[in-house]
């Protein structure tokens, strides 16, 4: 069973709808989960925190479903969507101290760790960082609770190509660790680099969920890059 499990998925808006959205997460692994804008990734992830109230389906985590568990499940994953500003006014160190009083696991040896590689000064504000410091910044205070499975939604917008890298690396060490790392990006070459599995959403609905290596299989022509392939099917030119 995978340590995620979303099932059959409906959110419906006046002029959007997830349809039956299904797939899963596994523990040790890096699933990257595509697809253009507007296609359903941030409603999905946040149907997966219960910040959007799907209409049909449901989410389980670690084999129990979210619903009735919410704050057990809370304690043991982690979220981080885009450039969040917290409290804009207020220093990291403050808002490191409130974040910690909620959850059970806090880790101060990783929240130093994390500090330190993504080079935050705890003396300044969110309003005072770049939109990649920000992004950092949250993703400091999701690594903070030794997360057993970390969802995000975009994490790597913002950064340049070196702390992009490195937080690659941070994903890859987290896996290591027995960790399931779920993120959505733009950017198919950090899936290249370092996805093992592949959602890949269109227009609401999931077109594939399988390891990336089958994923090529299935639908790249030869010498096509996964953002070929992603750039075709979205065309809606058929597989090789």
């Amino acid at each position: 069973m995978s340590i995620v499990e979303v099932r059959g998925l409906v959110k419906r808006y006046p002029s959007f709808e997830l349809k039956n959205v299904s797939f899963g997460a596994d523990a040790g692994r890096i699933t990257g989960f595509i697809g253009r804008n507007g296609a359903g990734k941030t409603t999905t992830i946040k149907s997966m925190f219960n910040l959007v109230h799907p209409d049909g389906g449901g989410i389980d985590y670690f084999g129990m479903p979210l619903i009735g568990n919410e704050q057990a499940v809370k304690q043991r994953i982690g979220y981080s969507a885009g450039t969040i500003g917290w409290f804009p006014a207020k220093k990291i160190r403050d808002i490191a101290a409130t974040v910690r009083r909620f959850y059970d696991t806090w880790d101060d040896d990783a929240y130093r760790k994390y500090l330190a590689m993504f080079e935050l000064d705890e003396g300044k504000t969110p309003k005072q960082l770049s939109d990649g410091m920000k992004v950092k910044f949250n993703l400091l205070l999701a690594l903070s609770h030794r997360a057993e499975v970390l969802i995000l939604d975009e994490p790597t917008s913002g950064l340049d190509p070196f702390s992009r890298s490195e937080l690659l690396d941070v994903f890859t060490a987290l896996k290591r660790e027995g960790a399931a790392v779920f993120f959505s990006t733009h950017v198919i070459s950090d899936i290249e680099k370092c996805a093992d599995d592949i959602v890949y959403i269109s227009r609401g609905e999931i077109v594939d969920a399988c390891p990336k290596t089958e994923f090529l299989e299935k639908h790249a022509r030869p010498g096509e890059t996964l953002e070929d392939v992603m750039l075709r099917m979205e065309r809606g030119l058929p597989d090789a």
